[in-house]
């Protein structure tokens, strides 16, 4: 006859039976989550910042590597092949220069609309930069195309980078309010120069919202992209022609419904297709 080992049964028995040891092992996994909780909560903190790092660089390394392959086409004259590529770049980073280049691609190859809308989206980042000025006054005067018509806000919200307004409207409140509490706070006697201070910044803040408004308004215009296009009185495609669209022409979005958008023109207001129809602040990836 086999003898078994006594001292692993008790063992064993001993494990599940006596309530002490129970406690002590749910102490344990408790102690073993919040440790893994507390590891996570840390650990994303760390890693997700890195990650976001990481995942700057390689885009910023494809749009680098993109905008080169333009520049190198747009040099051999294959101005089909360095529109492409400098769309790629912009896609991956947005940066006034790359439009800039892919609007001169695309002007080589006889897209006016499309030229138009890459100068556009090139001073939409930019306003500072004269060259891109040039050659949309170039371009319209060739095309004999007019200016889009701004309200002042929206002139006023052309003066700067769009991402300024929004930096000069949050220092300019954290100011106000920082001059009007902190010396509270600190127990320290308020002094002209902290009222003068918030006062400046409940009035940088008061001027920069006129901005805002424009740069929202001014999101939603947009260029026609093709030639003779068709602005139609229903979003159809067997719908009434009302009149017919240039290249390049600026009209406003005022809603969308389906593959079709209605715009405002200077002469009507119509619907067209969707893909025919170039945003100054396009979408995510829609450059």
């Amino acid at each position: 006859m086999k003898i078994q080992n006594p001292r692993s049964n008790v063992q064993k028995r001993s494990n599940i039976q006596d309530p002490k040891n129970c406690s002590d092992i749910a102490a344990v996994i408790r102690a073993w989550c919040l440790d893994l909780l507390w590891i996570l909560d840390v650990g994303g903190w760390i890693f997700c910042p890195l990650l976001l790092t990481f995942s700057l660089a390689a885009n910023a390394a494809a749009s680098d590597a993109a905008f080169i392959a333009g520049t190198e086409a747009y040099k051999a004259a294959d101005f089909e092949r360095a529109a492409e590529t400098f769309r790629q770049s912009a896609i991956l980073q947005p940066a006034s220069g790359t439009l800039q280049n892919l609007g001169l691609a695309e002007w080589q190859r006889g897209k006016i609309g499309y030229a138009i809308v890459a100068w556009e989206q090139a001073l939409w980042l930019d306003p500072f930069n004269q060259s891109t000025r040039a050659n949309l006054r170039f371009a319209r005067k060739a095309a004999q195309l007019e200016a889009p018509e701004l309200f002042w806000d929206e002139v006023v919200s052309s003066w700067l980078p769009v991402n300024w307004w929004a930096w000069i409207a949050g220092l300019s409140l954290w100011l106000a309010v920082g001059m009007g509490t902190l010396p509270g706070v600190l127990r320290l006697p308020k002094a002209g120069w902290h009222q003068a201070l918030a006062a400046f910044g409940i009035m940088l803040f008061l001027l920069s919202v006129p901005a805002h408004l424009g740069v929202y308004t001014r999101s939603r215009m947009g260029f026609v992209l093709q030639k003779e296009t068709q602005l139609r009185l229903t979003p159809t495609a067997e719908a009434q022609a009302l009149t017919q669209l240039a290249a390049g022409e600026s009209a406003r979005l005022v809603r969308t419904r389906g593959n079709y958008v209605l715009v405002r023109t200077s002469r009507a207001s119509g619907w067209i297709d969707r893909a025919q129809f170039g945003l100054i602040c396009p979408r995510s990836g829609k450059i």
